[in-house]
């Protein structure tokens, strides 16, 4: 059975928005400007490398589907053949190859990904996706690289749940410039 995961780059603020620039955000490719050394880079790699498949909300899907189709390598080739859930009620013919669309009830389709999948299955960005998935109880693990920054500004990526939400730390390091790596789970037999 697979796992939900939410991976993240987050200001200390918890802003979540535009980290690589490609965005109109005042602050966009903020994560460029700290770096998260050797050890940062590498845990990145490792978890798109362990990825059975990823898991977006459409405009992040459509940033990567634009993006990642005319690059190169083992990391691109690893993003472009894996499965692809994209969650959107209006994209009706996704192009990007292994792309199934989900709309409807996202606890449903979030078992059955569930039941597809052996591994791991990322979240990255996708903001209302990953409060949905946070709110819900449907995420298994947040994985954090916080970046010591306040920003002031911007998308958040924690807002209103509708309960308390408990999380249990599972590993925690700093790598680079103080770039901290936090990882939690839900609490056994939750």
């Amino acid at each position: 059975m697979g796992k939900i995961v939410i991976t993240e780059f987050v200001s200390l603020d918890g802003v979540m928005e535009d980290p690589g620039g490609a965005e109109d955000f005042k602050y966009g490719g903020w994560t460029f400007q700290i770096n998260r050394g050797e050890d940062g880079d590498k845990f990145k790699l490792d978890e798109t490398m362990q990825s059975d498949a990823l898991l977006l909300g459409r405009v992040t899907y459509g940033g990567f589907a634009q993006a990642w189709p005319s690059r190169e390598g083992e990391f691109a080739d690893k993003f472009n053949n894996m499965r692809k859930y994209v969650v959107s009620s209006t994209l009706r013919d996704p192009e990007w190859t292994n792309t199934t669309v989900i709309d409807g009830d996202l606890g449903e389709a979030i078992a059955k990904i569930k039941e597809e999948n052996e591994g791991d299955v990322v979240v990255h960005g996708s903001r209302q996706l990953a409060q949905a998935l946070i709110d819900q109880g449907l995420a298994d693990e947040l994985r954090l690289m916080v970046f010591p920054v306040v920003l002031g500004a911007g998308k958040r990526l924690f807002g209103d749940t509708s309960e308390k939400q408990d999380l249990e730390l599972a590993e925690s390091r700093t790598v680079g410039d103080g770039v901290a790596i936090l990882v939690y789970r839900r609490p056994s037999g939750k």
